[in-house]
C-alpha cells in the first residue's frame, strides 16, 4: 500500500514536471514545441526548428561563461574594484551575445536550454549594467525602476496572453531599437566617456544631462531608449488586447 502510494506521488510529480517543461518550451518556441509534441517535425534534431534536450553543449557553456562574467563585472564594478577589468568582463559578455547562437546553429546543437537562456541572458546583461551604475551613484533611481518595471510588465502580459494564444507576440522593430539605444547608452555610461556639458533645459537633479550638470554622453542614448521602450510597451499592450478580443470573439 505504501509502495503504491509512493508510486502515485512520484507519477504525479513527473506529470507536473512534464507540464512545466512543456509550458517553458512553448514560451521559448511555440511552433517547435507543438511540432515535437505532435510528432510532425521533420527537421534534424539540434536544428532551430527541432531543439534537443541536451544541456552540456558548447553554446550553453558559452552562455554560462557570459553569465559568470556578468556577475564578476557587477561585483568588481559595485565594490570599487578595477573599473577597466570590470568593463572588460562586461564587454566580453556583451560582444559574445551572437557567438553562442551562431555556434549552436552551425554545429546543429540548438537546445531547449539555449533557447530559454539566451533571451534571459540578454536581460541579465542589461539589468546588471543598470544596477552597477545605480549602486555607484551614476544613474538616477527612476531609470532602473522604469527599465526593470517595463520588463516585468511585458513578462506578466505575455503570460496572460498565453491563455488566449500559445504563440508569443512577435518582436517589433521599435523594441529592438529601444534595446540598441539602451545598450549603447549604458555601455557609454559604464565607460564614463565622453563627458558633455548639461543642456540646462530643466532644473531637477534626476535628469542628468538635461539639467545644467555635466554627464556622460551615454545618458542621452538612454533617454532615447526609454522613449522607444515606452512606445514598445504601448505597442505590445495594443497587440495583446487585440489577441484577447479576437480570442473571445472566436469563442463566442
Amino acid at each position: 500500500m505504501y509502495y503504491k502510494k509512493g508510486s502515485e506521488t512520484l507519477q504525479t510529480r513527473q506529470q507536473l514536471a512534464n507540464q512545466v517543461a512543456s509550458q517553458i518550451k512553448e514560451a521559448a518556441d511555440a511552433d517547435a514545441a507543438k511540432a515535437q509534441a505532435e510528432g510532425t517535425i521533420t527537421d534534424p534534431v539540434g536544428s532551430s526548428n527541432n531543439p534537443s534536450n541536451a544541456i552540456f553543449t558548447v553554446a550553453n557553456v558559452i552562455t554560462l561563461c557570459r553569465l559568470i562574467l556578468t556577475i564578476i563585472f557587477l561585483v568588481l564594478f559595485s565594490t570599487g574594484g578595477n573599473r577597466w577589468v570590470a568593463l572588460g568582463c562586461y564587454v566580453t559578455a556583451a560582444v559574445t551575445d551572437f557567438l553562442d547562437g551562431q555556434i549552436a546553429r552551425r554545429t546543429q546543437t540548438v537546445s531547449w536550454l539555449g533557447k530559454i537562456m539566451d533571451p534571459i541572458m540578454d536581460r541579465v546583461l542589461l539589468i546588471t549594467g543598470v544596477l552597477g551604475l545605480l549602486i555607484i551613484g551614476e544613474l538616477p533611481l527612476w531609470i532602473p525602476l522604469f527599465v526593470i518595471g517595463r520588463d516585468v510588465y511585458l513578462t506578466l502580459g505575455a503570460l496572460a496572453v498565453r491563455k488566449f494564444r500559445r504563440r508569443p507576440i512577435d518582436v517589433v522593430f521599435v523594441g529592438k531599437t529601444a534595446t540598441a539605444f539602451l545598450m549603447t547608452g549604458f555601455s557609454l555610461l559604464l565607460l564614463g566617456i565622453p563627458v558633455v556639458s548639461g543642456l540646462g533645459l530643466v532644473n531637477v537633479s534626476w535628469l542628468p544631462g538635461l539639467n545644467s550638470e555635466s554627464s556622460a554622453l551615454g545618458i542621452f542614448f538612454v533617454y532615447i531608449g526609454i522613449v522607444f521602450s515606452a512606445i514598445t510597451a504601448v505597442v505590445y499592450t495594443v497587440e495583446a488586447a487585440k489577441i484577447v478580443k479576437d480570442s473571445k470573439n472566436t469563442q463566442a
